[in-house]
């Protein structure tokens, strides 16, 4: 609508505690106790009371998941206030804020400064070179690009691409790191990351405050080196995300590479595969699963045609029989989402596709994968003659939904309409 606005983020949760630790994150730790629950580490009681440790005040997750995020994105986009995205829920800072957001949208309406007036190409640019150093959630490259569209600004999957080659992860947070959105709050907060990033960044964008971000930096500071590393000190080398192409995801798929186990960075290893979310929660602890602790998980059927909607079903669970054997770690991919709480070596979004006819549906059983980050390809190692003769005996899966609201929708993307009345798209990247 292009009206003038001021985001004001709900903010994240206080830290979490349990039995003398003091550093549970919302969503992260209660995955590790999930873990340990399945393998028979914890009780039932124990799991329940680490889940209800973490979440002991109203906000959002606070650990830097996908809430924590994008308002730290829509903070670097200029549409907060400065500092508004860090700031506990239960903060008294917090109505500060709000108080103060209250009397400058008044002076916006008079001043007539809007969005489009802040969210230009230079400021997404600024966002996701942000979203690099905060090892931010994967969601945030579908909400970025998302909201570049709607803004009619040109951000593409290119972009996150390049930014992760500039900048190290420099937030030292849960998922990707050790501390909570309170200690980043206390750390400084984004101004403060982002004066450690400044060089990179576009300082001349405007923001709703009426300056420019290099006049709202200039007071901004670092008060934990640990929280907020410096760049020569980094939590990891490279940016949080990393983009990946090739015979299997020959649009893109992502993966959170700063929260995954090194050693399955490059990993070749025959797939097992699910063919739908039931299928996967019906076999992944049958004992007769042929798995081992190398083998590529791979789930089929979870993208936003297929499932439909792309839930968050990216963060496969390890068969019991392996978490068992200590193993909390292994290659999963998909075309589905994960909590930005999440961590694992999960490749995401895989595009195009299985449920239209992408190269994720041809997978088979014992088919060897090829994840080399490195290089940043994801390959199906099988033969182009027999990928062809896949292909040509593939069929495409039955509607969802026959009838409904939603049934043509799903249909004109299935059959690969260039865009929708309805406003939204079928891939991650919404160029279908």
């Amino acid at each position: 609508m292009n009206i003038p606005v001021v985001f004001v983020p709900a903010g994240a949760m206080l830290r979490g505690h349990y039995r003398g630790e003091t550093n549970l994150g919302t969503g992260s730790s209660s995955w590790k106790a999930l873990a340990n629950y399945r393998a028979g580490r914890l009780d039932e009681a124990a799991w329940r009371s680490i889940g209800e440790g973490t979440a002991r005040s109203a906000g959002v997750c606070n650990t830097m998941g996908t809430a924590s995020t994008m308002a730290s994105l829509a903070e670097v986009l200029g549409m907060t206030l400065l500092g508004a995205s860090a700031i506990p829920a239960v903060d008294s800072t917090h109505a500060q804020m709000a108080s103060r957001v209250g009397r400058r949208i008044v002076e916006m309406v008079w001043e007539d400064l809007r969005p489009r007036d802040i969210m230009t190409r230079p400021a997404f640019l600024n966002a996701v070179l942000a979203d690099m150093a905060l090892s931010g959630s994967t969601n945030s490259l579908i909400h970025l690009i998302a909201m570049a569209r709607r803004a009619e600004v040109p951000l593409d999957l290119d972009d996150f691409s390049a930014a992760s080659e500039i900048l190290p992860v420099l937030c030292n947070l849960q998922p990707s790191g050790s501390f909570l959105m309170e200690h980043f709050f206390y750390a400084g907060g984004l101004p403060a990351l982002l004066t450690r990033i400044a060089p990179h960044l576009d300082l001349s964008c405007r923001a709703v405050a009426g300056q420019s971000l290099g006049d709202a930096l200039a007071r901004a500071e670092v008060f934990n080196d640990d929280v907020i590393r410096p760049p020569d000190r980094p939590v990891y080398g490279t940016g949080g995300l990393v983009v990946l192409r090739g015979s299997l995801a020959p649009r893109g798929a992502v993966l959170k590479r700063a929260a995954v186990d090194p050693r399955l960075l490059q990993h070749e290893w025959p797939a097992v595969v699910f063919h739908s979310f039931d299928d996967m929660l019906a076999r992944i602890d049958d004992p007769d699963l042929e798995v081992t602790a190398d083998s590529v998980l791979v789930l089929q059927g979870s993208g936003p045609v297929g499932a439909p909607g792309m839930p968050e079903w990216g963060m496969i669970p390890i068969p019991q029989e392996l978490l068992e054997q200590g193993v909390r770690d292994m290659v999963r991919l998909s075309d589905a989402r994960m909590s930005g709480t999440s961590y694992g070596t999960c490749v995401l979004h895989v595009c195009p596709e299985s449920h239209i006819g992408g190269p994720l549906a041809l997978v088979r059983n014992g088919d060897m994968i090829r994840l080399d980050t490195d290089a940043r390809r994801l390959d199906l190692l099988v033969t182009e003659d027999e990928l062809a003769l896949r292909r040509a005996a593939w069929v495409a899966p039955p509607p969802r939904f026959p009838r409904g609201f939603v049934a043509p929708a799903l249909r004109a993307c299935a059959a690969g309409r260039r865009r929708l009345r309805l406003g939204f798209s079928c891939t991650p990247w919404g160029d279908r």
